[in-house]
């Protein structure tokens, strides 16, 4: 055994059980399996040029070798990214914790009960303190959380402003955001107008507006006058406020503010040269179905306990596709509970002393400042002074503090801001007050006058937050350590169980991938410092971007979309961008086919373009005759056509590149959604198929964890053609006419290691071997289970991709739904698989190369001993309504009660196959009423659940 290699740790199956199911699935050879798998026309990609395999320790020394480039200033920067102290708390036992960071979107709710709740602290906390009734999960920056305020309040206008379609956004707002904004307002057709928002004039044809609050250089505008002209029209406006802020300012709500959206950044998530870390978003209770993004709320489980879920899941894209108002199906999860986790911890006393720490010494700082001469703003502040200054000046000041690592904020003509933050102590302060008053050549005297707080007292906030008992109970780190452990305990996450969605590809997350991600070195760049302070960011972003451009057979990458759904967006701009610098505007149309995943039509309607759908046999292939006369029947108009390759339903079509030149011909380009890239690696990829952008999703073919619904990176690799339209990667986005699709320029950088690693650590055979290891469990899993489920959407050698559709449609007769074998599962200890997609009445099931056969045989002999139990209903030894199935998860509380009044017993409910006695997860909470969640919709702490 070579414990250099690392894809011995990565790949669950060693060279004997490879031999042994290739056995069990009649094949000879690994590549014979992959001949019947993969079409003869894709297969002959050559070796990949990627450098050879390190070991794990190898890639830790190297990763250390990368961090030293990386210069660590102190940087007061601000611009929507502070320093931060994360607590050690939360850092060992959340960030660090595989119990978290590798579970999945809690769409099995009995089993995600810890999260859930976790998730409904951080709303209550961004309710709280926005002062809005309703909030969501989180989004993936502030940036974005603007952009998707814009796009809500412009699809919810009344039937009487249809004409209106213009979006005021503050010049006081930060640049990023602004830039985001616009790219977004490109596809919707909404004309942005900048300007002063004291002086500016509505009229009819606005909709919406857009303000900073405390602005980008730190002023603190009183707003009301604003929203109240505003709504004398009808306007609606979005404050995008600073979370740490509200703790002392008064909320939007109370200002009168529709939506309040920004980042959470500043509670305890390092920068991360940019992120990943978590956008919020509330808004008016009037917009409760138009709100994007995920909505934690409490319900009743079977019992009448209470119980959580995700509500209004009609709103999402697997639903309303084209319709939907948001493309996005992916949020901050880790993100957003390290925050709330971190109001927990401090509680509103604990958040109240930092915030009041940073205005004090902000308040001192100016003090001094205007005391030797510094012409400062007079407006009020809450951490940031804001210096009116020369470019001359400007530069000897910069050398100065430059020459002692400190950054400070330089990117407005004749202004110079520096924003405080809880990291900076009493000896940093006096190292900044010294710098300046070096620079003026004068000595440091206290002051005379008393230090008053620099708050209008109108703006001063008066109303209670974070009274909740949660935010009250585990201040001491015994009890905060306790209450993290008590809601992990109450989740499946891969540390326990594999993960077998389909088309997630919940594959290991190796820890040497993960530690650094908790060295200074990496996470603590603010996104905005010079490029010769982040050289080792530098190197691993631009090695990361041709390794994935080599992989996919593309010329470009780039690494700024921080979602798939993103990343798919992006492409579709990208697309756009280019047939407009061809004078082919009137291209517009975009050809998905009806199998495709919810976010493609939600993202081509977003990106402008009209949805076609093009039918799929029942074989599952594309049809191409629909294609063809869909093609014809739009020829002048065509755009783009979008496949998932392999396809959703779990196989290569074969006609690919006659459907790609199909398009071609035509002159569309070809879009392909990289969901399902865990097939193709190192066997073929999109480029050799003779695609021209594809997505990718890093949190799934490339090893960042999921976190339980975010963060991930969704990058796009393109063709030669295609690299002029990528987007901006210039801080802090002033260009105006790039696509800008993240508020920092390479996105959720500091995961983007993860993926570094993963490529590094495996080298190309590595990979190859994980594509065939992938490929090879589906298949086992199909020949195990086919005599018991019909499988769907085999190809033409009866072979599968990576993944397998079981239909339990035929159950139905019986009173049994696939969401009750969905439940059934978690009593065996699993998660389920994808429910109901893309063929309702199915589980999709996706095994990933990093399961062992040891656990491939007890899912499928769960799913065996499953069939038995649903034989036994069919035989009328149960009845439908009174079985192990159909009243599944069982609760301890349930099989321990002195009650029992179920035909079959404790031990079947609980115990059905003899190893569960040695690994028995308990859900939490038995079935939830998912109805009775959504008519009584709470999206707060319930004091019941503290």
């Amino acid at each position: 055994m070579n414990t250099s290699d690392f894809s011995i740790r990565h790949i669950g199956i060693d060279e004997n059980t490879i031999q042994t199911l290739l056995k069990k699935i009649n094949a000879d050879s690994v590549q014979q399996l992959i001949e019947q798998t993969l079409p003869a026309s894709i297969l002959g990609q050559k070796e990949l040029n990627l450098p050879k395999p390190v070991s794990e320790h190898e890639m830790i020394l190297l990763s250390k070798k990368l961090a030293s480039k990386n210069i660590l200033f102190n940087s007061y920067i601000g611009f929507g990214y502070f320093g931060t102290i994360l607590p050690a708390p939360i850092q060992r036992n959340i960030f660090e914790n595989p119990g978290w960071y590798t579970a999945y979107t809690p769409y099995q709710a009995e089993i995600s009960q810890g999260r859930l709740e976790a998730l409904l602290n951080f709303q209550t906390v961004i309710s709280d303190l926005t002062g809005f009734p309703l909030t969501n999960a989180s989004l993936l920056d502030e940036g974005t959380a603007a952009s998707e305020a814009m796009h809500m309040l412009y699809e919810a206008r009344p039937k009487t402003q249809n004409e209106s379609t213009k979006f005021f956004i503050s010049e006081e707002v930060y640049p990023q955001t602004i830039a985001v904004v616009k790219t977004k307002a490109m596809g919707l057709g909404i004309d942005i107008v900048t300007g002063n928002h004291q002086n500016f004039s509505f009229d009819e044809t606005f909709f919406g507006a857009l303000v900073q609050y405390p602005a980008k250089h730190g002023e603190i505008f009183d707003y009301s006058n604003f929203i109240s002209r505003a709504k004398l029209s009808n306007i609606k406006v979005v404050m995008a406020a600073d979370i740490l802020a509200l703790t002392v300012l008064t909320p939007p709500a109370e200002l009168g503010a529709d939506v309040a959206v920004g980042s959470t950044q500043r509670f305890g998530i390092p920068m991360g040269y940019g992120g990943p870390s978590a956008a919020y978003f509330a808004c008016r209770e009037d917009y409760k179905r138009n709100i994007p993004g995920r909505i934690i709320g409490v319900s009743k489980d079977k019992h009448g306990n209470p119980a959580l879920r995700m509500s209004l899941q009609t709103r999402e894209q697997h639903i309303k596709r084209e319709r939907a108002t948001s493309n996005i199906c992916t949020s901050q999860v880790l993100l957003a509970v390290m925050a709330g986790m971190y109001a927990v911890y401090h509680g509103a006393k604990g958040l109240k002393s930092i915030a009041s720490d940073i205005h004090l010494k902000t308040i001192l700082l100016k003090e001094h400042l205007h005391s030797v001469g510094f012409n400062i703003s007079e407006e009020p502040f809450f951490d940031t002074v804001k210096i009116y200054i020369s470019e001359e000046e400007k530069e000897e000041i910069k050398k100065l503090f430059e020459s002692l690592q400190i950054n400070l904020n330089y990117f407005s003509y004749g202004i110079l801001s520096i924003s405080l933050d809880e990291t900076v102590s009493d000896e940093q302060f006096a190292v900044i007050l010294s710098l300046f008053l070096r620079y003026k050549g004068s000595e440091f005297k206290k002051l005379n006058s008393p230090l008053n707080p620099n708050i209008p007292e109108n703006l001063i906030r008066k109303s209670e937050f974070l009274t909740h008992e949660v935010f009250k109970k585990y201040h001491t780190e015994t009890e905060f350590m306790r209450y993290i452990k008590k809601l992990e305990r109450k989740d499946i996450a891969l540390n326990y169980s594999m993960i077998s969605l389909g088309s997630c590809t919940m594959k290991l997350n190796a820890a040497a991938e993960m530690l650094p991600l908790s060295w200074t070195e990496w996470n603590s760049l603010h996104p905005f410092v010079p490029q010769e302070q982040a050289k080792g960011y530098f190197q691993m972003i631009h090695e990361l971007e041709r390794y994935l451009a080599e992989i996919t057979g593309f010329a470009g990458t780039s690494l700024q979309p921080n979602s798939g759904a993103q990343g798919e967006y992006t492409g579709l701009m990208v697309i756009r961008e280019y047939l407009k610098s061809k004078g082919e505007r009137r291209r517009n149309v975009a050809l998905i086919p009806q199998s495709a995943h919810g976010t493609n039509p939600a993202s081509a309607a977003i990106a402008g373009l009209k949805v076609v759908v093009v039918k799929n046999l029942e074989n599952g292939e594309f049809d191409l005759e629909d294609l063809k006369q869909k093609a014809e029947l739009h020829k002048d108009t065509l755009a783009a056509v979008m496949i998932t390759y392999p396809s959703t339903y779990g196989f290569f079509d074969t006609n690919v590149k006659e459907i790609i030149h199909l398009i071609h011909s035509y002159g569309g380009q070809v879009y392909m959604d990289g969901a399902n890239m865990n097939a193709q690696v190192a066997y073929t990829s999109p480029g050799y198929i003779g695609a021209d952008v594809c997505h990718l999703n890093l949190h799934k073919t490339f090893a960042i964890p999921h976190g339980g619904g975010g963060p991930g990176i969704g990058p796009i690799c393109v063709a030669k053609h295609l690299i002029p339209f990528l987007p901006t990667t210039n801080a802090p986005f002033n260009e105006k006419e790039r696509l800008t699709l993240s508020s920092s320029p390479y996105g959720s950088a500091l995961v983007a290691n993860i993926s570094y690693a993963y490529i590094r650590m495996l080298g190309y055979r590595g990979l190859k071997k994980a594509t065939a290891a992938a490929i090879l469990n589906a298949n086992y899993l199909k020949e195990k289970l086919a005599p018991h489920y019909p499988i769907l959407y085999t190809n033409q050698h009866g072979r599968v991709a990576h993944e397998l559709i079981v239909d339990f449609r035929p159950f139905k007769s019986f009173g049994i739904e696939v969401a009750d074998i969905a439940k059934r599962l978690m009593d065996y200890g699993f998660h389920a698989p994808t429910v109901s997609f893309p063929v309702p009445g199915t589980l999709m099931i996706e095994p990933t190369e990093s399961e062992s056969m040891a656990e491939l045989d007890r899912f499928a002999d769960s799913l065996i001993s499953i069939k038995k139990e649903i034989d036994e209903i069919a035989e009328g030894k149960y009845s439908p309504e009174d079985n192990v199935i159909k009243n599944a998860p069982h609760t301890l509380e349930e099989v321990t009660s002195d009650t029992w009044e179920h035909a079959y017993s404790r031990q079947k409910a609980a115990y059905p196959l003899e190893w569960i006695l040695e690994k028995k997860f308990w859900a939490s909470v038995g079935k939830i009423d998912d109805a009775y969640g959504d008519r009584n919709l709470t999206c707060t702490c319930n004091p019941v659940l503290s």
